[in-house]
């Protein structure tokens, strides 16, 4: 029995040396980026200047990021308000985009005779095989708008009188709510609805100045 034992102890040493071993895992390759899929390409068409109604808007630089292109815009501002880049687009081989995020660089108050200032950069996403070789930004609206304070203080008049010129038949007043005097439509025609008369008097225009002001572009393929 013992020497039994003893074969079968050898028989198992001998098969598990020369039993295969597992195969050690090969390392994952590192995946490569096509970097061509993600240009970086800045316009050459810098500071340029646009003036509409005596506004001036000037393009400082525009460059192509990846699936971003950005925009450093400076205007001058029509008053103390804290305006700002309201409505703006960004065309290319027959698309237009109007979604765009917004960060303010600098602000710039008046000195010198010189008008004050802001700068704000501008971000559109694009896919990143968009071809940008002819494209254009455009600020269509530069816009203030007021806090429930400064509708009484600042705005109410100048929307009154643009109510009457129109013969709309809407009367403003100021209430005191919560301590803060706000605007309301206190007369309006019996057959003008209530969200009629509402947009009437809250539209944009009167927080707005129009431009188009138009920039050529050109970011590549």
């Amino acid at each position: 029995m013992k020497w039994f034992f003893t074969s079968l102890i050898v028989i198992a040493l001998v098969s598990s040396a020369c039993s295969p071993g597992v195969p050690a895992q090969s390392d994952l390759s590192t995946p490569v980026i096509d970097t061509t899929s993600y240009p970086t390409m800045l316009s050459p068409q810098t500071n340029a200047s646009q003036s509409v109604s005596g506004y001036v808007v000037n393009l400082q630089r525009a460059w192509r990021d990846g699936k971003q292109v950005y925009a450093d815009v400076c205007f001058t501002l029509p008053d103390a308000s804290d305006w700002t880049i309201w409505n703006a687009n960004f065309v290319y081989g027959g698309q237009a985009l109007s979604e765009f995020s917004l960060s303010m660089l600098s602000k710039q108050p008046a000195t010198n005779g010189q008008p004050a200032q802001r700068c704000d950069e501008l971000s559109f996403y694009v896919p990143p095989d968009a071809d940008l070789s002819a494209a254009s930004l455009t600020i269509e609206s530069l816009g203030a708008p007021p806090s429930e304070g400064e509708y009484c203080s600042l705005y109410m008049p100048k929307i009154q009188e643009a109510l009457n010129q129109r013969g709309l038949g809407i009367t403003l007043g100021c209430v005191e709510v919560n301590g803060v005097l706000t605007m309301q439509i206190v007369g309006k025609p019996d057959n003008m609805s209530r969200d009629e008369a509402e947009q009437a008097v809250f539209s944009d225009e009167f927080y707005t100045v129009k431009g188009p002001w138009t920039f050529q572009v050109s970011l590549g393929q």
